[in-house]
């Protein structure tokens, strides 16, 4: 008889977040893969109880998109066969930077963003990724702690059934267990307990920083009025202002069903509420009241959600001095950003990406293997949070430690950055592959950047948001 082959390695992923998902996608080429999530997925694309901000606006920046290209084939296409779309940035936009200066809608650049509802895009993931059958579902499983010392984990100690919340101890009635595992990694978001769990395990406190500027979140559905419906209408975006006391911005973000998600924001003294009757006042103002003039008259879908956890997170696992194999903290649980830079979905492919390529290269369970998976996810969160932070470290108490030198400096090269690239497509390229998490920040400092900021040409700013007469009537008809 033929000798059997020698057992794959085992991983379990805490939670079935799009971070989870990807990550249990990258690992089951290398290992049987079991998710524990503490809910009960739907069938469908349907709200879920433990993802609360699905209701706002989402994107996936064209970084994002050629992660998941290389992770799962299709899944990209199955989202726009399902009604999401692949939209031209700028060109199916009309977007106005943080420092108030409309961007020209060229068409020159490569960039591509994926753009549907929340709930769309994680059904769709569960589809692709939930029916490999080196990976496995627990539902109604709650993680509990780690299992091992601070040398090496060595699987999962959950709660199936009961409640209790994830990474907690909660209050389940359950039975108890623990999942063996090579490779446990955390994916649990913004309440991970990683941080204790390791600190339980003995090792010490990881160190965090948090940049807080005070974002809240107010969003309501439409139906898209007029001839806007099923016409490719353009995303519309105006963004906050750092330098003014309360910054309002807003986005209309165009999606399956012929809906308009519209979400809100604003800082500390300019909030926007769940008053569904002050919805459209706020919107009208911002900074440009186009957002306010496009929903006034359209038809609501349903009530305003609204959220406050929008503070920019950071936990540094990579820079602990000792790490131990067998565990790898990813996505926001790492790090969570203000939901306004839309970058969390994209980081969380990129950090699977990287996850997969480490173990390409040398084999799961190897000494050093989980420390270097936990770095290289690193580079995409770094990336991220340096965008995120160069903008929110600027509002009234945002952070206990002002900006550097440094940072002053490079937040006022960004705004020059942006200045150049809203007129000048050359620019452009260079500051979308920045944006979207295509290449580093020193892309910022290439020729195709410095050469139309310094010596032109340049093409005039433009005075108002550059919506077409065409894009105004539909949304009037």
């Amino acid at each position: 008889m033929p000798d059997r082959l020698p057992a794959r390695p085992r991983a379990v992923v805490i939670g079935a977040s799009v971070t989870g998902l990807l990550a249990a996608a990258a690992l089951a080429e290398f290992a049987d893969v079991t998710v524990v999530e503490r809910d009960t997925l739907p069938s469908g694309p349907e709200p879920r109880r433990g993802v609360p901000q699905a209701r706002h606006a989402h994107l996936v920046w064209s970084g994002g998109v050629k992660a998941f290209e290389e992770l799962l084939p299709g899944l990209v296409d199955d989202v726009v066969a399902r009604g999401g779309r692949l939209i031209h940035v700028m060109g199916d936009m009309v977007s106005r930077a943080p420092n108030e200066i409309w961007f020209r809608r060229f068409t020159t650049t490569h960039h591509r963003n994926l753009v549907c509802s929340r709930d769309l895009l994680d059904a769709t993931l569960r589809t692709h990724v939930l029916t490999d059958p080196r990976i496995t579902l627990q539902e109604n499983t709650t993680a509990l702690s780690l299992e091992g010392d601070a040398n090496r984990v060595t699987g999962v100690r959950v709660r199936a059934g009961g409640a209790g919340s994830e990474g907690g101890t909660g209050g389940g009635t359950g039975s108890e267990a623990v999942l063996p595992a090579e490779l446990a990694v955390d994916a649990s978001g913004r309440g991970s307990r990683a941080a204790r769990w390791l600190v339980g395990l003995g090792l010490p406190q990881v160190v965090e920083r948090e940049v807080n500027a005070g974002v809240a979140y107010a969003t309501r559905v439409y139906r898209a009025p007029g001839r806007a419906a099923g016409a490719g209408f353009p995303l519309v975006n105006v963004q906050a202002n750092p330098a003014q006391d309360h910054g309002r911005g807003g986005i209309i973000l165009p999606v399956e069903g012929d809906r308009w998600i519209v979400t809100l924001s604003g800082t500390r003294g300019g909030r926007p509420t769940a008053d569904a009757d002050a919805f459209a006042d706020f919107a009208l103002s911002l900074g440009d009241p186009v957002i306010g003039e496009l929903i006034k008259d359209a038809e609501p879908l349903g009530d305003v959600a609204t959220t406050r956890s929008t503070a920019n997170v950071r936990r540094y696992y990579e820079k602990l001095p000792h790490w131990p194999d067998g565990f790898t903290v990813l996505g926001d649980a790492v790090a969570g950003y203000n939901p306004v830079y839309g970058h969390g979905i994209t980081v969380a492919a990129q950090s699977a990406l990287a996850l997969r390529g480490v173990l390409r290269s040398i084999p799961l369970a190897a000494p050093g293997t989980a420390r270097r998976l936990q770095r290289a996810a690193a580079r995409p969160v770094a990336a991220a949070w340096d965008l995120a932070v160069g903008q929110d470290a600027f509002y009234p108490g945002a952070t206990d430690t002002p900006p550097t030198a440094l940072e002053r400096f490079l937040t006022r090269f960004v705004d020059r950055a942006v200045a150049t690239g809203a007129r000048n497509p050359r620019a452009l390229g260079a500051l979308l592959d920045v944006m979207s998490l295509e290449k580093p920040a020193t892309r910022l400092f290439s020729p195709d950047m410095l050469v139309p900021m310094l010596f032109g040409p340049k093409k005039p700013h433009l005075a108002g948001p550059p919506l077409t007469e065409a894009e105004r009537k539909a949304a009037r008809d």
